[in-house]
């Protein structure tokens, strides 16, 4: 059975979903807050997380973001009785994978949970690629067999669906992408994506390897269609 891991402070709902999840095949941990987190994701090592946006002491979006700064790449589903594009927005930003609005239906949230596992494994742009050569650009150094992103030696933690995206775009580099055709090449089906789900990927990337994310030199829009990738130089897509 897959491991996961839900904090949500109802604990009715808590055993609700458990039970629903335990009859689709997963083996549901339980937390009524993030005290407990870091120690469950050590001894239990679950596939996937679902957070609840409206915890007590640290909310979902405090943890999640804890989570990513600190390197760790598990998938983030965010749950809130708050569905707004805005607070959507917001939870992908600080590095969920997706968002459920309650009330939800379960069956939902299991083709959520599905959807977002399956991100990993069916996208050859999510994968290690062992003859995939190194790219450098700027200080970074993109290291596909590594799955790797570093500046000067130093390694940036990057989430599955950050290196598709961005092994995508450098795959293609100086070829302009159109939002639907980087969804459907990172994560397999565009349909199941929202319109921001590119754009707020792009913006946590500029965030990471931008001098200036407001004016990218790396990561460009192109206006109307969607990213490009634009290399130092015409050679410099593929050392190594």
């Amino acid at each position: 059975m897959k491991k996961i891991l839900l904090i949500d402070d109802d604990a009715e709902l808590r055993q609700l979903l458990a039970t629903y999840l335990g009859r689709h095949g997963f083996d549901t941990l339980l937390l009524p807050d993030t005290r407990q987190l870091d120690a469950f994701l050590e001894r239990y090592q679950p596939q996937l997380l679902i957070l609840d946006l409206m915890l007590p002491g640290e909310d979902g979006l405090a943890a999640c973001r804890r989570l990513r700064s600190r390197g760790e790449t598990r998938p983030v589903i965010m749950l809130t009785a708050r569905d707004e594009p805005a607070d959507r927005v917001i939870g992908l930003e600080m590095g969920a994978d997706d968002y459920l609005g309650k009330p939800f239906d379960p069956r939902e949230l299991v083709a959520r949970i599905e959807a977002v596992l399956r991100r990993g494994t069916r996208s050859p742009a999510a994968v290690p690629d062992s003859a995939g050569g190194v790219t450098r650009f700027g200080e970074w150094l993109f290291d596909r067999a590594a799955r790797q992103l570093s500046r000067q030696g130093q390694a940036v933690a990057l989430t599955s669906g950050e290196f598709a995206l961005l092994n995508t775009l450098i795959n293609h580099a100086n070829q302009a992408m159109k939002r639907e055709r980087l969804l459907e090449l990172t994560r397999g089906d565009a349909s199941e994506s929202f319109d921001r789900a590119i754009d707020v990927q792009i913006h946590r990337l500029r965030r990471l390897i931008e001098a200036d994310p407001a004016h990218p030199r790396y990561l460009q829009t192109v206006w109307g269609v969607g990213y490009v990738f634009v290399p130092d130089t015409v050679g410099d897509t593929d050392a190594g």
